[in-house]
């Protein structure tokens, strides 16, 4: 059966995430289609996203790779995984690394890959393959994501361009100091933004699954490749 087309949110998330992971010979080779993909996102997301594509096209892949190394670590508090915001190096962590997988598998998604399934680039392939519950997924490592950007501008990072079109995905404002960062952490977002009870609770499967999921914006045969979420079988 075919997909019908991804939203424009979703497309802008799927790009992201493929921006996010480390920029080797699978990006490079990718940067047209990615380029082409954009046609199909919201305005500003995509001029963002453009920005960072338009930089890596410019640099260097082994420079690159030296920046992203050097940028994402948790030493500088840019971290790419979720629940080191929220849960840092505690054994509580390893619960909500559990819940991630669980989350994956109930949407009939077999997390795999070498990463672990908070990697923020896995946590955007969710997001677009079903946005609902990505929102939500995402929406509840709000703080994470915005206390990241900001460190990634602060860094005066191309980087920070990606983030921000992530960002720019999810309801209501994004915060402009560290501070309302902070406070989401504490307060957690407006319950207006994220539904009714426990976050992403209850979470089952029960939708329709579709055996492809296009990219629109581009004339492409086949999907960019999702390298960590695999469908399980029915």
């Amino acid at each position: 059966m075919a997909a019908e087309a991804l939203s424009p949110d979703a497309l802008v998330r799927l790009v992201a995430g493929h921006c996010l992971r480390y920029p080797d010979s699978v990006l490079y080779g990718e940067l047209p289609r990615l380029r082409a993909a954009l046609a199909g996102a919201p305005a500003e997301p995509a001029r963002l996203l453009g920005t960072f594509l338009d930089h890596a096209a410019g640099t260097e892949p082994l420079a690159l790779a030296g920046h992203y190394t050097s940028v994402f670590d948790t030493r500088n508090r840019r971290c790419l995984y979720l629940t080191w915001w929220s849960d840092g190096d505690t054994r509580r962590r390893g619960l909500s690394l559990v819940r991630l997988k669980r989350i994956y598998r109930d949407y009939g998604l077999e997390f795999r890959g070498e990463e672990l399934p908070d990697f923020l680039p896995v946590a955007l392939e969710f997001a677009a393959r079903h946005e609902s519950a990505g929102t939500e997924l995402l929406q509840e490592h709000r703080a994470g994501l915005e206390l990241l950007r900001l460190a990634l501008g602060a860094a005066d990072t191309p980087y920070t361009r990606v983030l921000e079109a992530v960002c720019a995905t999810l309801p209501g404002p994004s915060p402009e100091t560290k501070a309302e960062a902070k406070a989401l952490a504490r307060n957690g977002p407006p319950q207006e933004l994220v539904g009714a009870g426990s976050p992403l609770e209850p979470f089952g499967p029960g939708i329709d699954r579709p055996d492809d999921l296009p990219m629109p914006g581009a004339d492409l045969s086949v999907d960019l490749p999702w390298p960590t979420l695999e469908r399980t079988a029915s």
